[in-house]
């Protein structure tokens, strides 16, 4: 007869079917195959946080050495989730041409604009060419507010420093995570804070901040749910989440949420949204050039041998609903990203949404 201490143990195929699907989600997560998240899933006796950190602490900040001004110098142990005060001695990629004679569009007129991108920090390849080409397209819209995933602190380092007209907040300082860039002369923080997932698998998580843009309150919200098909229960929790977030803001608060949501139409569907949120693309008539922000027709930076395209990257916003707060209603939206880099590849393999609204 088994004694206690052995029956309470877990088998050997309890244990084997366990660390294959650990495999599964190291691999979905980081990128890479199953033989490589074996690896570091064996190194950090089976803990995924530990692992994932070890395989993102590789020296990635000589990836962008060819653009920092200071070499040599050790990085911070800890680091703020908010950068006030720009680097010295910085050429702003982002800063309007000198050649400008009046401003965007969007200033003349008070239209809120923002960007969200996945920018696929973990990969890389052309990493620094393609952090130049993000400050390309911020220098081009200059949106009030960007929201961007996965997200690298080598990547953020290089934003700091190149794009000193924003104001950066972290959602997260280890492995990958998501950010919030605010246009300075045009958005003024107030505050931020992370809403954690409680079951996420992958350090997935809810950046909040809540900023004034022309006298109005904003609740500004980016996050990068849960990834791949397998995931939806998990990924449809984390919706839930959001929406509800939205849901009971103030009513004299306008809240914007984008990411990377990795949805599918049914998950939304089970889920369902309040009816005081909508989905921008949605309002503004489901325009066919701009659904899909997922596409490997198109976007070869992965050279996947399949082709597939998805709605992963969405927009909601929920208006002010109090008399006499502006109401903002989106009124345009485009995908940007579409052209090559002089490297051959694309500035991530996610195409951006670009969206702006008006105060009805």
């Amino acid at each position: 007869m088994a004694s206690t201490s052995d029956a309470d143990k877990p088998s050997v195929s309890n244990v084997e079917e366990n660390r294959t699907r650990l495999c599964e989600e190291f691999a979905a997560v980081a990128g890479t195959d199953s033989a490589v998240a074996q690896c570091y899933l064996s190194e950090n006796e089976w803990v995924m946080e530990r692992a994932l950190n070890s395989f993102f602490e590789a020296d990635l900040e000589r990836v962008f050495e060819e653009d920092f001004q200071q070499k040599g110098t050790s990085p911070k142990t800890k680091r703020d989730k908010v950068e006030e005060k720009p680097a010295g001695n910085c050429i702003d990629l982002t800063e309007d041409s000198p050649s400008t004679t009046r401003k965007p569009p969007e200033e003349d007129d008070g239209k809120l604009s923002l960007i969200s991108w996945n920018v696929d920090g973990l990969d890389t390849d052309n990493l620094p060419e393609r952090a130049r080409g993000l400050c390309s397209y911020l220098a081009l819209y200059t949106p009030d507010v960007v929201f961007l995933q996965e997200l690298i602190q080598p990547y953020v380092d290089y934003l700091k420093k190149r794009a000193v007209s924003y104001l950066i907040i972290e959602g997260g300082e280890e492995a990958y995570f998501t950010g919030m860039m605010l246009k300075k002369s045009r958005v003024k923080f107030v505050e931020s804070e992370i809403v954690t997932y409680p079951t996420t698998k992958m350090i997935r998580n809810l950046l909040v901040a809540q900023v004034n843009f022309k006298s109005q309150k904003l609740y500004l919200m980016t996050s990068h749910l849960e990834s791949c098909k397998g995931h939806a229960q998990e990924r449809m929790k984390q919706l839930h989440v959001v929406m509800q977030r939205m849901r009971e803001a103030p009513e004299d608060v306008t809240v914007v949420f984008g990411g990377d949501t990795n949805l599918r139409d049914t998950e939304v569907a089970k889920v369902g949204l309040p009816s005081s949120v909508c989905d921008v693309w949605e309002r503004l008539g489901k325009q066919e050039h701009c659904r899909y922000t997922w596409d490997t027709k198109t976007n070869n930076n992965k050279n996947a041998p399949y082709v597939s395209r998805c709605r992963f990257d969405r927009v909601y916003l929920r208006p002010a609903t109090k008399e006499g707060v502006p109401h903002l209603a989106p009124d345009h939206m485009a995908l940007v990203g579409l052209e090559k880099l002089d490297c051959g590849r694309f500035t991530s393999d996610h195409w951006g949404i670009y969206c702006s609204f008006s105060a009805g």
